[in-house]
């Protein structure tokens, strides 16, 4: 079975548009666009592509993992775990150190009930935490998870 070609405007495959969540309407929360949301990572089967998208909340770099890093991203519906390859690592070093939101395209794995996301493409979007400003910016009733 071949992938499908990616469009130079969309770096997402487009068999998985069924599982993506739409950009979001001007004035809620800034949502990367053509990213499955966490809550949705155990539709697509093993080793489908996928394309994850959340605020960093952990990065760790084990010195037992052989140079790979483990980094926790979060959205509004939960966590993702990501793992990222020394090589992969290696191309995308800026995004991974100093993106505070990331977009990650990688490969689904599963093992003993846990799902990660294997990196293939990193990128920095902390760019759209910047709406959060914006005057019109209306929060639409999402809450931290540690918020009643």
């Amino acid at each position: 079975m071949t992938q499908s070609p990616i469009a130079p405007q969309d770096p997402t495959p487009h068999s998985l548009h069924s599982w993506l969540t739409p950009t979001a309407r001007p004035g809620t929360w800034p949502r990367p666009p053509s990213a499955l949301v966490a809550a949705r990572l155990d539709e697509p089967p093993g080793d489908a592509q996928v394309c994850v998208a959340g605020l960093v909340l952990v990065r760790q770099r084990p010195g037992t993992a052989k140079g790979v890093i483990f980094v926790t991203l979060e959205d509004e519906t939960g966590t993702c775990n990501v793992v990222v390859w020394a090589k992969v690592y290696e191309r995308f070093r800026r995004a991974v150190i100093a993106g505070r939101m990331l977009r990650v395209t990688g490969r689904v794995q599963r093992d003993c009930g846990v799902v990660h996301v294997v990196a293939e493409r990193i990128e920095d979007i902390s760019h759209m935490l910047d709406h959060l400003l914006e005057p019109g910016f209306r929060p639409d009733g999402v809450r931290a998870a540690d918020q009643p």
